[in-house]
C-alpha cells in the first residue's frame, strides 16, 4: 500500500463503523429543546411508522405524577421534568433511549402556591440538553428554580430568579444558545427575558418588561441566523410583543407592538418571515412580519394577518413554503407561507388538540387530547394518512429521534418505531 493512502479494506471498514454509529438517514442529536431543531418541530430521521396498534409500540412506560413537557434527548438518553403531589414534588427524569428504565432522577420540594389552569401542569416546560449538561426550570408561586445537571446527573448549578405569579402556570421551555441559558420569565409579577452563562448559572444579561396581569406569554425563543446579518434571539413578551434582541447582549433590534391578550404558541420562522399568534382562546390572532427591520414594525413590516381557525395552544409549523396549524378545537389548516393564503383546512376530529404538530419524511404528526395520532401527508391538498393510538390523551408534543416517536401522555411515556 503506498504511503499516505488508506486501503479500501480500512475505508470499508470506517464506513460500517460510522454507519453503525449514525444509521444512513438519521440525524444526531437533534430533538434536544422544546419542538427540535431551533424550535422548527420538522426533523430529519427516517423510518418513522405510519400506522400502528397498541401492540406495536416499542415500549410504554409508566411516569411518576403529572407533566405535559416534551422529551429532549442526548445520546442514549432521555431528559423529561415531571411533577407529583399537586406539584409539591418537582422532579427530572433520565431515562434510557433504548426502553425506558430510569438511569437517573432527581427530585425537589418546592411549594405550590396558585394551581395552574386545568389543562396545565405543574411541569410544562421542557428542558434543553447539549453535550455538557441538562438544564430544567422547576417554577412556583414562590420560586422560580434553573437547575443544570451533568449527565450523569449531578447538580453543576442552580438559580432562583424570584417568585412567578400568574394563574396559568409558567409555560415557556429554556434554550440554549452558544454558551448561554435563555429563559422567558414573563408573568403577572416581575417579568424579565435572561440570559445566564452556561457554565456558571451567573447572569449575562436581564431585559425587563412591563406586566399587564393575565397577558403574560408563554412562548420559548428561537434564533434566526442569516447570510451577513448578525444573528437574532426571536422573543415574545408582555410589553414589546414580538422583538428580535441580541443574544449576546439583550439589546433590542425591533419589535412588533401587536400582541393583545395571550401569546400562548411559540413563534417561528417561516422563510424570509417571522410568523406569531396572540389573543384569547378562539379570538386568536396569526400575523406574519418580515425580518430586516429596525424599532417599531408593527406595520411597517407586517405581511399579513389572519383570524379564522388559528390555534391558541398548539404552535404552527412550517415546510417548504407552507404553514401547517392544528387548532384547538382540531381544526387542521395550511397556508402559503408569503400571503397567508389557505390552501386547505379540514376538521381531524371533535375534540381538544393541545400537542403542537412535528414533521417528518413529509408527514405530520398530530396527537389529540383524547389520545390519537393523526398522520397527515404535507403538500397544496389534504390527505389524512392514519388515525393511530397513543394509549390515553396527551397534551405534551411529540419527539422525534432516529426513527422513534415519543409521546407523554398522561401518564406514561411512549416509543413507537425505531430499528
Amino acid at each position: 500500500m503506498p504511503c499516505g493512502r488508506p486501503s479500501f479494506f480500512l475505508l470499508s471498514l470506517l464506513a460500517l463503523f460510522l454507519s453503525a454509529i449514525h444509521p444512513p438517514g438519521v440525524s444526531a442529536q437533534e430533538w434536544t429543546r422544546f419542538r427540535g431543531p431551533n424550535g422548527t418541530g420538522v426533523s430529519a430521521t427516517t423510518g418513522v411508522p405510519v400506522t400502528w396498534t397498541e401492540a406495536d409500540f416499542r415500549w410504554r412506560v409508566r411516569v411518576p405524577g403529572t407533566s405535559h413537557a416534551q422529551p429532549v434527548i442526548w445520546g442514549d438518553r432521555i431528559f423529561l421534568p415531571t411533577a407529583t403531589e399537586q406539584g409539591k414534588e418537582r422532579i427530572l427524569l433520565c431515562l434510557r433511549q433504548e426502553d425506558g428504565s430510569e438511569f437517573w432522577r432527581r427530585t425537589y420540594d418546592l411549594p405550590t402556591g396558585t394551581r395552574p389552569n386545568k389543562r396545565a401542569s405543574f411541569a410544562n416546560e421542557s428542558a434543553v440538553v447539549d453535550a455538557r449538561r441538562v438544564v430544567a426550570l422547576f417554577v412556583s408561586s414562590e420560586h422560580f428554580w434553573i437547575r443544570a445537571f451533568a449527565h450523569d446527573g449531578r447538580e453543576l448549578w442552580a438559580r432562583d430568579l424570584g417568585p412567578f405569579q400568574s394563574r396559568h402556570g409558567h409555560g415557556s421551555s429554556p434554550v440554549l444558545v452558544g454558551n448561554r441559558v435563555i429563559v422567558n420569565n414573563d408573568q403577572d409579577g416581575r417579568s424579565f427575558i435572561c440570559a445566564l452563562d452556561a457554565e456558571s448559572g451567573a447572569t449575562v444579561w436581564t431585559l425587563p418588561s412591563e406586566s399587564r396581569p393575565d397577558h403574560n406569554t408563554f412562548a420559548t425563543p428561537f434564533t434566526v441566523e442569516r447570510p451577513g446579518q448578525p444573528p437574532e434571539l426571536i422573543v415574545s413578551s408582555q410589553q414589546r410583543g414580538l422583538a428580535s434582541l441580541d443574544p449576546a447582549t439583550g439589546a433590542v433590534r425591533w419589535q412588533a407592538q401587536v400582541i393583545v391578550g395571550r401569546s400562548v404558541a411559540s413563534p417561528l420562522l417561516a422563510g424570509d418571515l417571522i410568523v406569531a399568534s396572540w389573543g384569547f382562546g378562539p379570538k386568536n390572532v396569526l400575523g406574519a412580519f418580515r425580518l430586516g427591520g429596525t424599532g417599531d414594525v408593527s406595520e411597517t413590516h407586517l405581511a399579513y394577518t389572519l383570524r379564522e381557525r388559528i390555534s391558541y395552544v398548539p404552535t404552527p409549523l412550517h415546510h417548504e413554503g407552507r404553514i401547517y396549524l392544528v387548532n384547538d378545537a382540531g381544526v387542521a389548516s395550511a397556508l402559503d407561507a408569503t400571503t397567508g393564503r389557505v390552501l386547505w383546512t379540514e376538521r381531524l376530529a371533535v375534540g381538544e388538540f393541545y400537542s403542537s404538530p412535528v414533521l417528518a419524511e413529509g408527514r405530520l404528526y398530530c396527537a389529540s387530547a383524547a389520545g390519537e395520532m393523526f398522520v397527515l401527508a404535507a403538500g397544496d391538498t389534504f390527505r389524512r394518512l392514519a388515525r393511530n393510538p397513543l394509549g390515553e390523551g396527551t397534551h405534551s408534543t411529540p419527539c422525534l429521534d432516529r426513527g422513534r416517536l415519543y409521546v407523554k401522555t398522561f401518564t406514561h411515556l411512549v416509543c413507537i418505531g425505531g430499528r
